[in-house]
């Protein structure tokens, strides 16, 4: 993939830890639970990275997202993975990009929980959270402690 030039073509430089994961792995689902997107490559139904850009939050949703962030200005976001139940992770675009966070939104929760969660790590750092059960982010829990599996968009 150019990531030069498509950092150039979208103003957008990605943090290399998501760099490498696309390079190794292509957009694809982890354990048939947690989609993640990539930029645009033809055919891929996970290409849609750059679609994706300047979400549209509630005020409610950013209310929450920014009590959680100390109540600072929210940073762009932008949303890199999904889950099969509709909870999205995002990267919460401040500093450079292999400094950017990552916060989830649980779509489910119970009346008055806080949907967010934000963790203090990068995109790689924060998968292995999940995939061992580190950190709880979504709506249902990741299958199992292992091992996890991968499936790419041309396997699927």
């Amino acid at each position: 993939m150019d990531w030069e030039g498509l950092a150039d073509a979208a103003q957008l430089q990605l943090p290399a830890d998501y760099r490498e994961f696309v390079e190794s792995y292509g957009g694809g689902e982890i354990d048939e639970y947690l989609s993640v997107s990539t930029p645009p490559v033809p055919g891929s139904p996970y290409g849609d990275l750059l679609e994706r850009v300047d979400p549209a939050l509630s005020d409610r949703d950013c209310q929450e997202l920014g009590a959680l962030l100390g109540g600072q200005t929210l940073p762009p976001l932008l949303p890199f993975a999904d889950s099969a139940s509709s909870d999205v992770a995002f990267w919460l675009r401040k500093g450079a990009a292999d400094s950017w966070r990552v916060a989830t939104f649980r779509r489910q929760v119970t009346w008055g929980v806080n949907r967010w969660t934000v963790f203090d790590g990068g995109m790689a750092e924060f998968c292995l959270a999940v995939l061992t059960g580190v950190v709880d982010p979504f709506s249902e829990r990741i299958a199992g402690s292992g091992p996890h599996v991968f499936v790419g968009w041309r396997d699927l």
